[in-house]
């Protein structure tokens, strides 16, 4: 099992720093499943990690807000469902944590400007075209 998670570039957070929870799976299984608990909930309190940073703190709390959760309940084992809710919470705080790339403004080109006033301008023509004629 590993010990930490990967969520950043040169940031990882300690598995000591996710609570796990078990309860029953919902679902399909019959006798097995009534009485095993293998629905793994995975919590991370941004708040109270030490392996992130301020800004990244700030950041995960305005996307994502004051704790992180994810849920698996996929699979039979326990194991497994820990497994599959660790990697959630690792994609939903590597999300969080991804900075989205800075728009570029652009404008039209003259050439552009140019073709749409002339589609504006023939389309105007096609629907003047349509009219009744005037009794000039």
């Amino acid at each position: 099992m590993e010990d930490a998670i990967r969520v950043a570039e040169g940031t990882e957070i300690p598995v000591e720093e996710i609570e796990f929870r078990a309860s029953r799976s919902s679902g399909p299984g019959g006798q097995h499943a009534n009485v095993t608990a293998s629905r793994i909930e995975a919590v991370f309190d941004i708040g109270s990690s030490q392996s992130l940073s301020e800004q990244q703190r700030a950041q995960l709390r305005r996307k994502l807000g004051d704790r992180v959760t994810a849920v698996a309940q996929d699979a039979r084992s326990q194991a497994r469902n820990r497994e599959l809710a660790l990697e959630r919470l690792r994609e939903k705080l590597e999300a969080g944590l991804r900075r989205p790339k800075p728009r570029r403004p652009t404008k039209p080109s003259r050439a552009a400007r140019q073709r749409r006033l002339d589609q504006k301008r023939r389309t105007s023509e096609r629907k003047a075209q349509r009219r009744r004629p005037t009794d000039d």
